[in-house]
């Protein structure tokens, strides 16, 4: 935990799986290298580059592929993961990473690999749900008993209350948790004015500012820091569970719908020659057997019917969409933590944020 990023390879030797964890390594830049040129030339090996906290999914999901791929081709493949902030992974790819796909968190980030010209304009339309195959949100977790009280995004606001998120700027998590935080105060009948007080309060309140979202478990879970950790539903049953009872999950009334892409990288696999196995796993992410690995990590199925098999272990709560407090993604990610804009200002003290549309849906309970 609190490593930069980690690269796991599965590879079918003989109708068994491999799985075989690297060493972490410095910067995304030069895991670009890690690749001999045999293997950049193969058609039967893909880098998944990925936010933080997917690691144990992507595993999973890469071995289940890999086998029903040899299954459906006879053709044995290997995958490897590569995971850090989601904005860090964009730069990462955009500056030469060979990602073959790339599974991040956040619309924008994807986005910004398309705006450098690696990813085709309709990415988007290539894969069903507009390439979304699973929903999360932003949850809490807190201290056994939770002897604060935490129970909604006002009680973040409350003197003394650490707060433990990572950084909006480098981290999809850490933008999720602000936009939640806001959204949760205008949704409710709150102004922009209200929702900048109330961020202001919980960044004020945020004594570590990791740059992404597993060394923000880190440091609330192992380092014994802060009250609150804000943080992804996945994530907080994973930190929940490895703790063994010091920790426990809060769900907030109302939180952030998180949409996190899949898309593989154009320029990438025409040079690799990877193309069909790069589309092939990503759609194997959208049947039956993907979908429930999603939802055994905790991640929403995209499907409806497989959402209804695994009802019990997602509480049903008011999500909301980026577009009842934006116009879009990149509007919400334009105003909010462009540079100069309302995280900055907030973070460096001056509050005084530009006037923000008010909520298309602020009735909605």
């Amino acid at each position: 935990m609190g490593r930069w990023m980690e690269l796991t390879s599965v590879v079918l030797r003989g109708g068994a799986v491999v799985a075989a964890l690297s060493m972490a390594i410095g910067c995304a830049k030069s895991s670009s290298t890690s690749n001999s040129p045999a293997e950049a030339k193969s058609a039967n090996q893909l880098l998944n580059v990925s936010n933080d906290p997917t690691r144990e999914l992507w595993k999973e999901m890469n071995a289940a592929f890999v086998a029903d791929h040899q299954k459906k081709t006879g053709v044995a493949t290997t995958i490897k993961q590569s995971h850090a902030g989601s904005s860090s992974q964009a730069r990462a790819v955009i500056d030469g990473l060979g990602a073959d796909v790339v599974t991040l968190a956040m619309e924008t980030d994807t986005d910004a690999i398309r705006k450098a010209g690696l990813i085709e304009s309709n990415w988007q339309e290539r894969l069903p749900n507009r390439s979304i195959p699973y929903l999360s949100t932003i949850v809490f977790v807190v201290r056994k008993g939770n002897p604060k009280g935490i129970k909604d995004w006002p009680d973040l606001g409350q003197e003394g209350i650490e707060v433990i998120t990572p950084n909006p700027k480098t981290s999809g998590n850490g933008k999720l948790s602000f936009l939640a935080a806001w959204g949760s105060v205008l949704l409710r009948g709150g102004s922009t004015e209200d929702a900048t007080k109330l961020v202001t309060t919980i960044y004020k309140q945020t004594p570590v500012l990791d740059t992404a979202a597993r060394a923000a478990t880190t440091t609330f879970a192992q380092k014994q820091i802060g009250d609150v950790h804000l943080t992804w539903e996945s994530e907080a049953h994973l930190e929940v569970d490895e703790a063994k009872g010091s920790l426990e999950i809060i769900y907030p009334p109302i939180s952030i719908k998180a949409e996190p892409p899949v898309a593989w990288v154009d320029r990438n696999v025409q040079r690799k020659k990877s193309a069909d196995l790069a589309k092939a796993y990503l759609e194997f992410t959208y049947t039956d057997e993907g979908q429930r690995i999603f939802a055994k990590h905790f991640y929403r199925p995209y499907k409806a019917e497989i959402l209804a098999e695994f009802a019990s272990q997602f509480p049903e709560i008011r999500l909301f969409g980026i577009e009842e407090i934006a116009k879009n993604w990149q509007d919400a990610n334009d105003q909010f933590f462009s540079e100069g804009k309302v995280f900055d200002q907030i973070y460096s003290g001056d509050a005084g944020a530009p006037p923000l549309p008010t909520a298309k849906s602020s009735e909605k309970k």
